[in-house]
């Protein structure tokens, strides 16, 4: 079996070839330059010439394959929607400005806002993005330069209630404790919530030899492309993933496949665990999730029985507010069954941001320092105040998770203004219509951005910076291994990098000269002696070894020390060496369905898009073939809504409504309706979404909500509600587009010294509208 992404896949391996009118350049020359894609979490290796011709090379996550995302991520680079100038807000319009004025301006105003209300007046929202030096700047200068406790990011979205589940359970956190090359050699690999087929082609790759052996299971209440592709596909209920681990640890034990030997060697909490467990017979289990007691039983003989076995979770699981233990619950299974710290098997999260494990690695989390550190501790706080070169006590305290940060912005007791790099949280945050609220009710905004973002569009400044092929960094993939991105062109005139904004700004508020360095290697050398020590030491990785194309899995704790590919092979890192079992139980969505909401409403991503697609929605050959959002329903659920396929639907819940068109979907369960989250304006799926929290990540509800299906009144709308233009009317009449942001660069003109005109006349992409039946399937994990 040869699994394929949704999309025709280029020649032995399941990603596309070139599109036209973008094909590789051969290097005749020697001017290609070795480097990594932008987008998720596998960071495929591409290499691109000065003229921004992309091709991919050969590199162990995509073995020389790359989906539609990376084949035209160079589109973005020379876009007439790229921002190439400051803007600030002056007369209530964003207008271009030097860069001097705008970074004076910033520093005079927060200045001014911490002056009348204390250090924590300004809050520092960072993405899963941007590099490790950025990431690790960007929570050096929140806490020195600003002396704010009020950081953090947008991964906690992502990532955060695996990684809390990977820390209590082996006493680390890292997403893959092994090289995915690795999964080649199984013959079971089980996916909960996850579907690489759209998500991240390339990864296909790896699971072949699982679905050759007839041993891949998808988990997943959507029969996604990846499922499609599965050999095994399990449909619960939404919200209901927790309760199925329990069902089929259940039967592993019950049936006497509990591997006894390994409990007893490596793990401890067994018991505990067990009295929650033994009440999760299968049949009782599929009454909660609908999942058949006969396939819960064979997926514990299909994992007792193999040779070599994987669990891989993702957002599916994990963005819930028992998501913890969601996680916790497969971590369960996988321990029973003996893969965890066994070569050629184990656990592991399938991060999805480009930077996304070491973007929750180096400080710009609320609660942690570089080398995942954390705050609190006073030691930490010790070794990081040595590197800085400040006191431990001037440190502040840990601050508020993501939600609750954006929540508390213009409140009594909130920031009054908020720095964003590198996030769009007006479409990727929960409950979205309230944090565009809480947003326009700030003093003060900043952001640092590619495009006009919709959340740069509702900015007092915004500063435009380089993207991923215009500076050097280093980046860490989903299995922990450290990448060096290469710089491959120069930026357009007028744009400046991310730590150069921190560094100008850091100078205006009195730090030190060299205190927040420009050069990117020179700040990698810091963060090295930052993390020394630390869970993720980075301490032996160095420029010089990337470049010579070491494979540098952390913890590298020496400059001789050949990395980690593989952790846990002898002990766990628990004090005693032993992973834990952790007792968890069943408590089903935070908000479930009744008479006034049927339906469950779930969440994901297209194969077309990227996060909240301010990037994407730029490229032309991503946004013709995914357009606008679509609503994706059983045909009898459609049906009996009055709807059928391409109608304009309203999804309902009880903190909004989202609009799209519909896609009736025959293997759809008929009380669930899926809305991909790309999309701005009345298209934002999170403007329905969930924000009830993990109470140990912090993770919102995005996976599942209650919600109805009703015909709309409108052609689906990228217009900002109403709610949101009447709070900065100016910048917000107009429709905040890819077209708004274009038409606003064409407007720029050198009304200051040193500001840059935007390049280009052409429409922004992103604008063709496209009806359903013309895209190319769509769904998300």
């Amino acid at each position: 079996m040869t699994l394929q992404a949704v999309t025709p896949p280029g020649p032995d391996v399941p990603a596309l070839p070139a599109p036209a009118g973008r094909t590789a350049t051969p290097d005749g020359d020697g001017t290609r330059t070795d480097t990594h894609c932008p987008y998720c979490a596998l960071q495929c290796g591409m290499t691109l010439t000065p003229a921004a011709d992309v091709a991919p090379r050969e590199f162990p996550a995509n073995r020389g394959g790359l989906c539609q995302k990376g084949w035209t991520s160079a589109s973005l680079l020379d876009s007439p929607a790229r921002l190439t100038t400051p803007l600030v807000r002056t007369g209530g319009e964003l207008r271009p400005a030097s860069w001097d004025t705008a970074l004076d301006v910033i520093a005079a105003r927060l200045t001014e806002l911490q002056a009348a209300h204390g250090n924590d007046a300004v809050a520092v929202f960072g993405g899963g993005g941007l590099t490790n030096e950025k990431a690790y700047l960007l929570g050096k200068f929140a806490r020195v330069a600003l002396g704010t406790s009020q950081i953090d990011y947008n991964g906690r979205f992502c990532m955060s209630s695996a990684a809390a589940a990977g820390l209590r359970a082996f006493g680390v956190d890292r997403g893959l404790p092994f090289p995915m090359t690795d999964l080649a050699g199984a013959d079971v690999i089980v996916l909960v919530g996850s579907n690489p087929a759209e998500t991240m082609p390339p990864f296909l790759q790896h699971l072949q030899g699982a679905a050759a052996a007839g041993g891949l299971v998808v988990i997943d209440p959507r029969r996604t492309p990846t499922a499609e592709q599965a050999n095994v596909h399990l449909a619960p209920a939404p919200g209901t993933d927790l309760a199925l681990a329990l069902g089929v640890l259940h039967a592993t034990v019950a049936e006497g496949l509990l591997d006894e030997a390994y409990v007893a060697e490596r793990t401890a909490g067994f018991d505990a665990m067990w009295r929650t467990v033994a009440r999760y017979w299968p049949e009782h289990v599929e009454r909660i999730t609908g999942v058949s007691a006969a396939d819960q039983r064979a997926l514990s003989r299909g994992l007792a029985g193999a040779r070599s076995a994987y669990v891989l979770t993702a957002r599916g699981a994990e963005q819930h507010a028992t998501g913890v233990d969601t996680v916790s619950a497969w971590i369960n299974l996988a321990l029973a069954h003996g893969l965890p710290g066994r070569a050629g098997s184990g656990y592991g999260c399938l991060t999805g941001q480009g930077n996304g494990q070491g973007g929750r690695e180096h400080g710009q989390k609320a609660d942690q320092l570089p080398g995942y550190r954390k705050l609190d501790d006073p030691a930490a706080r010790e070794h990081v105040a040595g590197v800085w070169g400040i006191a431990p006590e001037s440190l502040p305290a840990p601050g508020r998770s993501a939600f609750e940060l954006l929540d508390a912005l213009g409140q009594p007791e909130g920031p009054k203004a908020m720095l964003v790099f590198g996030s769009n949280v007006v479409v990727s945050a929960p409950r979205s219509q309230r944090v565009a609220e809480r947003l326009a009710a700030l003093d003060f905004l900043v952001t640092a951005d590619l495009v006009l973002s919709e959340t740069a569009a509702m900015a007092d400044v915004v500063l435009p910076v380089t993207q991923w092929a215009e500076e050097d960094g280093t980046m860490t993939n989903l299995e922990g291994r450290v990448l060096l991105r290469r710089k491959a062109i120069d930026p357009p005139d007028g744009v400046r990098s991310d730590l150069d904004v921190l560094a100008g700004l850091a100078e205006r508020f009195g730090q030190p000269a060299g205190r927040f360095p420009v050069d990117a290697e020179e700040i990698f050398t810091e963060l090295r002696a930052a993390s020394a020590g630390g869970v993720a030491d980075y301490s032996g990785v160095t420029y010089d070894r990337l470049r010579a194309g070491e494979a540098l899995h952390w913890p590298v704790p020496a400059v001789d020390h050949p990395g980690t590919p593989r952790l846990f092979l002898e002990a766990f890192a628990h004090a005693d060496g032993r992973a834990r079992f952790v007792a968890v139980d069943h408590t089903g969505p935070a908000e479930p369905p009744d008479a006034e909401f049927p339906l469950q409403a779930t969440t994901g991503r297209l194969l077309q898009h990227y996060q909240s697609g301010a990037q994407t929605r730029a490229v032309p050959e991503l946004a013709e073939a995914a357009a606008e959002a679509c609503i994706e329903v059983h045909p009898d659920t459609a049906a009996r809504a009055g709807l059928g396929v391409g109608d304009v639907a309203t999804v309902e819940s009880r903190r909004g409504a989202v609009t799209g068109r519909v896609r009736c979907v025959a293997s759809m369960r008929p009380d669930v309706v899926f809305v991909p989250f790309h999309f701005p304006g009345g298209q934002r799926a999170n403007l329905i979404t969930n924000p009830a929290l993990d109470p140990t990540s912090r993770m919102p509800e995005f996976k599942v909500c209650a919600a109805r299906l009703v015909p709309a009144d409108a052609e689906p709308s990228a217009t900002q509600p109403e709610a949101v233009t009447q709070q900065k009317p100016v910048t917000q009449q107009k429709p905040v587009t890819q077209q708004a942001s274009v038409e606003l660069q064409k407007s720029v003109t050198q009304q200051e010294s040193g500001t840059q005109q935007a390049s280009g006349t052409q429409q922004a992409s992103g604008t063709q509208q496209k009806s359903v039946e013309q895209r190319e399937t769509g769904g998300a994990s």
